[in-house]
């Protein structure tokens, strides 16, 4: 009994060992088995050399896209003719065999002709330099110096002499105007020339001489040289130094100051309003030799219609001054831009008043040009309220007629000469000339 029960005791504590033992057992024999798989398969592969492994060949370079492309382009497009197809109610006959028979030869003929076509249309690709002649170029030059806003500021100018309290001079007249012609076309092509970048964003302004190419910076340059000194020269030289004097200040203006502003500042429109009533300025000075308060009024006048006039005219150009890079009311200070708009509306309405009470004209211009102006207060007050295309739209084509008519009833309603001379408030003439009026 003492024996049976010393092997149950054995037995029992020795079960976890002999488990350990066959789990080591086992996993020996799993490396054996799979080292004995190992040595099969490299004795098989030994054997039979097409089972072994071999090291594949390097791959060719891959041909780079633009190869690629360059091979498209230089294959030729094989363009068949067509041949044209018989009427079908046209009686069959021999002779019209014949001719069927002829065309399809001709065809195949046509088929195995090869019309490189490729190279033509690559050539029209490429970039091609423009040749500029000389029939083109009266018309390059006009577009380069704004030709249209260079007879408005000439137009303004003649206003401002025509106004002036003096006789007449036809002379003295021409010279002034030419002048100031010649300024506004040299301050307009370096306008251009420094905005040439920002231009080409805009369409209202992409097909312009200079973002075209159909003009070189050089020569935009010298045009303009060309044009400013004689101008400058003409109106100090041929008229008077005030004048001259002005239409340099107004290029300096114009081109070192208005032109950078607009991408920096909203009070670029303001400056422009400056540089649009000096014209008017200049006509008067250029008559009378002096700055006195008329001439300062007709400046107030194209100052404060300037407003209603470019703020209709940016309010449709939001998304083309943006993409430019332009900073304008329209686009930043969209609330602003209508109001200015409306005050200086209102504005042509005092200065028209003022006008007899500085002895310019007579108290009718008043009365006869509220109508007009009364109009145009409306229509900015439209803008200001609906904010909309149409209502500037309206208010930008007024202002268009607007301006003339209004200094065409100034000038209808101005004090005579005569006038001035018996209240002996007669300004001295320019041009070196005496004024001397007899009265029969």
């Amino acid at each position: 009994g003492l024996f049976v029960w010393h092997l149950r005791n054995t037995g029992i504590r020795q079960i976890p060992c002999r488990f350990v033992h066959l789990y080591h057992v086992a996993n020996d024999r799993l490396i054996t088995f799979q080292y004995f798989n190992f040595l099969k398969r490299m004795y098989v592969t030994q054997c039979n050399k097409d089972l072994s492994q071999q090291a594949k060949p390097k791959s060719e370079s891959i041909v780079s896209p633009f190869r690629e492309l360059q091979q498209l382009d230089q294959e030729k497009k094989i363009v068949h003719k067509i041949s044209p197809v018989s009427p079908v109610h046209q009686p069959w006959s021999e002779t019209s065999s014949r001719n069927e028979l002829r065309e399809m030869k001709s065809a195949a003929e046509t088929e195995d002709s090869i019309i490189p076509v490729g190279a033509e249309s690559k050539e029209d690709r490429q970039w091609k330099e423009m040749k500029l002649q000389l029939d083109d170029l009266p018309g390059i030059l006009a577009r380069l110096s704004k030709i249209k806003l260079t007879a408005l500021v000439v137009s303004t100018a003649s206003a401002g002499f025509a106004m002036a309290p003096v006789p007449f001079e036809l002379t003295c007249f021409l010279l002034a105007s030419l002048g100031t012609g010649l300024a506004s076309c040299a301050a307009n092509s370096i306008n251009q020339f420094f905005e040439v970048p920002f231009d080409s964003n805009m369409n209202r302004t992409k097909n312009r001489p200079l973002v075209r190419g159909q003009i070189s910076p050089l020569l935009a340059v010298c045009f303009a040289a060309s044009c400013g000194i004689p101008g400058i020269a003409l109106l100090t030289l041929g008229v008077n130094p005030l004048t001259g004097a002005l239409g340099a200040f107004n290029i300096f203006l114009y081109t070192c100051c208005y032109t950078p502003l607009k991408r920096m500042s909203i009070a670029n429109t303001w400056v422009g309003a400056v540089v649009g009533a000096i014209p008017p300025v200049m006509g008067w000075t250029a008559a009378t030799g002096s700055l006195d308060a008329g001439a300062l009024l007709l400046g107030g006048i194209l100052y404060s219609w300037q407003f209603p006039h470019f703020n209709a005219l940016s309010w449709g150009l939001r998304e083309d001054y943006s993409r430019g890079g332009y900073c304008m009311m329209s686009v930043t200070h969209p609330g602003l831009c209508r109001r200015v708009a409306l005050r200086h509306c209102l504005a042509l309405i005092g200065l028209s008043a003022v006008a007899p009470a500085l002895d310019i004209t007579t108290w009718t211009f008043p009365v006869i040009s509220l109508p007009i102006n009364l109009y145009i207060s409306y229509l900015g007050f439209r803008f200001y309220r609906d904010a909309d295309r149409s209502s500037s739209r309206k208010l930008f084509f007024c202002s268009l007629w607007h301006l003339p008519m209004l200094l065409l009833v100034m000038f209808t309603c101005k004090k005579s000469v005569l006038e001035k001379e018996g209240k002996g408030d007669l300004p001295g003439g320019s041009c070196d000339r005496a004024v001397e009026i007899g009265l029969p």
